[in-house]
């Protein structure tokens, strides 16, 4: 895989666009040589973030001669994305090239059809629209990145640069991945998925009969709650709640219940120095063991990892 072209179009927005081109544009020989034959395909002249021009070095065309196509997010997913750049990222991929977007470029990916029956991932934000519009995709809104063979996918942002670390790690081994990723001064690989990013906040009140049991419930996260506890509160029967608590938050009682008490759990693992122990009696999970296994199975990372890295980001924060 020793060519990687990556496909630009206008609007692109810069930080996806500028992962690829430190993994794969910087001449790094000194680690493998030769390294990879960078280019930047695309129109005469697209407008980068809504602030820069950038030139590419060839046109579309030049994907076609590409070993791996990186397409990075959209400028705007809500819009289709052009017409050329589909077509020519879905010829190349029928040219045998390895094709890998990044962000909302999974967009691109799905317009082109390369994502029909394949697990894929894109933004949380943007996980939804993905689905609705593409329902042949097996969106995963949860995972860093998705490695499907020839063809691959990576959550917003910062999981661009996991993913484009990912194809040097497939292409050149981890020592030579581990290397990049020192010099770009991030993690080579980040434990989890991007579920550990996505607030799960309390649902707005809406005036519906549930706005009082929301609060009730909320303040009462360390005791052991059941449905009957939840209906008799609300003043209806278990079946009935359960229909109005699907209408109002998409999901049932205790669904609900788990995800307030991972909620608060990341709140107080955030905020406060308080111990496992103490923080599982305060959520309701009873033990360290069950907070620690829920909040695993929910977030992918134990909470003890989860702690050191948003410790750490608002620690920077308040610099």
């Amino acid at each position: 895989m020793s060519s990687v072209a990556l496909a630009v179009s206008e609007g692109v927005p810069h930080f996806e666009l500028a992962a690829a081109c430190d993994v794969f544009g910087v001449d790094r020989s000194d680690l493998v040589d030769p390294w990879y034959d960078f280019t930047v395909c695309g129109p005469a002249s697209v407008g980068v973030g809504g602030r820069f021009r950038l030139e590419p070095d060839q046109g579309l065309d030049g994907l076609l001669r590409a070993d791996t196509v990186i397409v990075p997010a959209c400028a705007d997913p809500a819009e289709e994305p052009p017409a050329d750049l589909v077509d020519a990222v879905r010829a190349a991929h029928e040219a045998g090239a390895r094709v890998a977007s990044l962000c909302t470029g999974a967009f691109v990916l799905a317009a082109a059809g390369l994502l029909d029956g394949r697990r894929a991932t894109t933004h949380w934000w943007h996980a939804a629209a993905l689905a609705a519009r593409h329902p042949r995709v097996r969106v995963d809104p949860d995972v860093l990145y998705v490695d499907d063979g020839r063809v691959l996918t990576s959550a917003g942002k910062a999981a661009a640069m996991d993913l484009c670390l990912h194809l040097v790690r497939l292409d050149h081994g981890s020592a030579v991945a581990n290397a990049v990723a020192r010099r770009l001064v991030v993690p080579p690989h980040r434990a989890g998925g991007q579920a550990q990013f996505v607030a799960t906040p309390v649902p707005e009140p809406r005036g519906h009969s549930l706005d009082a049991l929301f609060a009730w419930a909320l303040a009462r996260l360390d005791r052991p709650l059941t449905v009957e506890d939840l209906a008799r509160r609300a003043g209806m029967s278990s079946r009935n709640l359960v229909r109005h608590f699907h209408a109002v938050t998409g999901t049932t009682p205790l669904r609900w219940l788990s995800s307030q008490r991972i909620h608060r759990a990341q709140e107080l693992l955030e905020t406060t120095d308080d111990s496992v122990d103490r923080i599982a009696a305060a959520t309701g999970m009873g033990t360290a063991t069950t907070l620690r296994r829920h909040f695993h199975r929910t977030l992918g990372v134990p909470p003890d990892a989860y702690r050191r890295t948003f410790r750490s980001a608002r620690a920077t924060a308040a610099r």
